[in-house]
């Protein structure tokens, strides 16, 4: 199951709707096929599996980080598929959440008198599932808030003009590591105040993944963001969105539908929403499962205030920021108690602490 769980983590961010699902098939103690669910979220990974074993699936086992769907969509079910390769057992770490197969599933295999095992390494298997089980249960992403800090607790510096706030808190270990959790998120997100100061592409920068690069989000409530801005240049290559206000809570609509439609003809999505909830709604409709919050302070402290935040990675460099420095909305010492530390590392001479709420 560990093995299956590694494969499933692959392919997180890039699966569209569908979950990513690790499915590792053993017979007489060796692995005759695995793979995990297909970047545009089919084929499953239980057939593509089941393929690579060909007729060594017969009386095999098989291990799957979630429970093999029972309903017919494009495809025909995982479950039907696994009872007609004649597989002996399925060992499942997650039941699935979604009503159309919840529990369905694991009675096919059990009715065709396959040996069912439920819950092994859910735990693990829960945080790779994490954005999926969300978007299931909570109609909305599962959202990680990522904070750089520095030793006395600031997150950057104020800056008058496009990236003078920019600071190099953490090395390069800790920030390929951030590289990696946007590799692996559906949706990025910055503040209109971060994405004016810094000028960020938001893009994964890691050799050979650009194309990796989430759906980018900018908190824009009056449509602020420079049409010269490197978000707005790089619309057409990388989706971009803007969450606004509603228009008719402006007094000059004139000037909000200019800007409107000058970053639409840009390549600029542009949403009304009425608030985070709204927001994180309407993401989870169009298949989102998972939101990185990346900053800065006004836009993690929202979050945090709005109770939408699941999931904190803290990242925290040797040194300090001087003058006038931006203050972290966090830091060890004051996470949220509904929180429970998960793992500390250190990262070169970085400290890496992640902390998340049970789903």
């Amino acid at each position: 199951m560990g093995a299956a769980i590694r494969m499933g983590r692959r392919h997180l961010g890039q699966t569209l709707t569908n979950p990513s699902v690790g499915c590792v098939i053993v017979a007489d103690g060796k692995i005759v096929g695995s793979a995990v669910t297909a970047r545009s979220g089919r084929p499953h990974a239980e057939v593509q599996a089941l393929a690579l074993a060909g007729e060594r699936a017969r009386g095999a086992t098989a291990y799957v980080t979630l429970e093999p769907c029972s309903h017919h969509g494009k495809t025909p079910p995982c479950a039907d598929a696994l009872v007609k390769a004649g597989v002996a057992r399925v060992v499942v770490a997650v039941t699935d959440p979604d009503p159309r197969v919840s529990g369905r599933g694991l009675l096919i295999l059990a009715g065709a008198g396959i040996e069912v095992v439920t819950g092994v390494l859910e735990q693990e298997a829960r945080y790779s599932l994490a954005g999926y089980l969300t978007r299931q249960t909570k109609q909305r992403p599962h959202v990680t808030l990522k904070l750089a800090l520095s030793r006395n607790g600031m997150i950057g510096r104020l800056g008058t003009k496009p990236g003078e706030g920019q600071v190099a808190i953490t090395g390069p270990i800790a920030r390929a590591q951030v590289q990696l959790l946007r590799a692996e998120s559906d949706a990025i997100l910055v503040g209109i105040g971060t994405a004016k100061a810094d000028d960020p592409e938001l893009t994964v920068r890691l050799s050979g993944q650009g194309h990796r690069s989430p759906l980018r989000i900018v908190l824009d409530r009056r449509l602020e963001l420079p049409l010269g801005s490197k978000l707005v240049r790089g619309a057409r290559t990388v989706q971009t969105l803007c969450a606004c206000g509603e228009p008719s809570t402006f007094t000059c609509t004139e000037s909000f539908e200019q800007s409107r439609s000058a970053l639409q003809d840009a390549g600029v999505h542009v949403w009304p929403v009425t608030d985070l909830h709204d927001l994180l709604r309407q993401l989870a409709v169009q298949g989102i499962s998972s939101l990185m919050v990346e900053g800065g302070a006004a836009a993690a402290d929202a979050f945090l205030k709005a109770c939408l935040v699941d999931r904190i990675h803290l990242y925290q460099g040797p040194d300090e920021i001087s003058g006038d420095g931006v203050a972290s909305p966090l830091d060890p010492a004051n996470i949220p108690g509904t929180f429970r530390h998960r793992r500390s590392l250190m990262l070169g001479a970085d400290r890496f602490d992640e902390f998340e709420q049970d789903l």
